[in-house]
């Protein structure tokens, strides 16, 4: 049987032009990095009683201009000037369904999961969390962190890689016959994954304690996926998705592994932890390597699921649970 291929023209960008979004996407990481960077005034090691006032001040406080200022650059300027029309509806909704899930982690597990030694580094206003309040900048950091996932991700699939994205009116985006749809394999290998997690805390690490943070992510990442990559898996533009991921996942990086912890910002309690660690980064747990590639593919999945249901004018229960278009 002969396979219909189709190549989409991508959009005719200059050379010039080009370099420019290059210089633009570096700025954006560099120039935040660079003033967090600044606060550090000395070098970074584990004080023996508290944390010295002076270690860096604000520093925390100031590191959200790493998503700060890219949602400001991508929704602001970049977007407007390429012309790339953002379904609001679809964005809002997947905001609003993806930062509840950073705001209860805070919410519920801080207290078990983190430790914030050095408050010198936040403002220290404390916003409410079981177990006693969390700096108010961690509500932030997850708000501020799905929504420059997301902007990132949209520029890349509706400018930069459009060659690959499926258009909004599509056949394929539009008609389905039902967006929940459940994904074996999914649940399969969260299954997998929290059962080694398990097995090697209790096989490999002395301490007594459970990974629940590892358990939190898998869940997180895993309820999308397991309910939506089957209707979501046509219309993602994965080329969009990797690169998305790449970029966030190098902030992260730089954020926890140069600053965070060496600086004592966040830290992590041992009991709630694998056991892995990246010893070269102030003791890092494997589970912050993959956490923001565990964000990115769960916001992705779950904004290109709105926008086909927005793009099919079905009303919500029809459209996820099948019926006739209304």
């Amino acid at each position: 049987m002969a396979v219909e291929s189709r190549i989409v023209p991508a959009r005719k960008i200059s050379p010039w032009a080009s370099l420019k979004v290059v210089l633009g996407i570096l700025g954006m990481i560099v120039i935040p990095a660079g003033l967090t960077l600044h606060t550090a005034k000395v070098a970074p090691v584990i004080p023996v009683a508290g944390w010295p006032a002076g270690l860096t001040p604000y520093g925390y406080t100031i590191s959200l201009l790493l998503f700060l200022l890219p949602i400001a650059v991508i929704g602001l300027w970049i977007l407007p000037k390429d012309g790339v029309r953002v379904s609001k509806r679809s964005f809002l909704w997947t905001i609003g369904l993806m930062f509840p899930l950073g705001g209860l982690l805070d919410f519920l597990f801080a207290h078990r999961f983190f430790t914030y030694p050095n408050a010198g580094a936040t403002l220290q206003i404390m916003a409410p969390a079981i177990g006693g309040g969390v700096p108010v900048e961690e509500y932030v950091f997850y708000l501020t962190g799905f929504m420059a996932v997301l902007l990132i991700y949209i520029w890349l699939d509706e400018y930069w890689l459009t060659a690959y994205s499926v258009p909004v009116d599509s056949a394929t985006r539009v008609h389905y016959e039902r967006l929940l749809r459940f994904h074996a394999p999914s649940l399969a290998w969260a299954v997998v994954l929290i059962g080694a997690a398990i097995v090697y805390r209790r096989v490999f690490v002395s301490t007594e304690g459970f990974p629940g943070y590892f358990v939190f992510l898998i869940m997180m990442a895993g309820a999308p996926s397991m309910a939506l990559l089957p209707a979501a898996l046509p219309v993602v533009n994965w080329r969009a998705l990797s690169l998305t991921s790449f970029v966030i996942l190098l902030i992260s990086l730089l954020w926890e592994a140069t600053l965070a912890l060496p600086y004592g910002w966040w830290g992590f309690q041992d009991s709630s932890m694998i056991g892995i660690y990246v010893t070269a980064w102030s003791r890092l747990p494997i589970e912050e390597v993959f956490v923001w590639v565990a964000v990115t593919y769960a916001t992705v999945m779950v904004y290109e699921i709105v926008r086909r249901w927005k793009a099919s004018g079905r009303k919500a229960r029809h459209a996820f649970l099948g019926g006739p278009v209304q």
